[in-house]
C-alpha cells in the first residue's frame, strides 16, 4: 500500500483528530466508556496503517 504525499498527510490528520476525540471522550465519559474505547480501536487501526507506511 503506497500513499501519496497528500494521502499520507491526510492519514496523519485523521490520527490527530481521532486522538483528540478519544481524549475528549475519555474526559467526558470515562476511559472505559464504549465511545472512548471505539475511538481507541479506530486510532490503533490508523496508527498501524501509519507504521506499515514507515517500514
Amino acid at each position: 500500500m503506497n500513499y501519496t504525499q497528500g494521502a499520507f498527510c491526510d492519514l496523519l490528520a485523521r490520527i490527530d483528530n481521532l486522538r483528540h476525540l478519544m481524549i475528549v471522550a475519555g474526559q467526558q465519559y470515562g476511559l472505559n466508556s464504549p465511545e472512548t474505547l471505539r475511538y481507541s480501536e479506530q486510532l490503533d487501526d490508523l496508527i498501524f496503517q501509519y507504521q506499515l507506511q514507515n517500514r
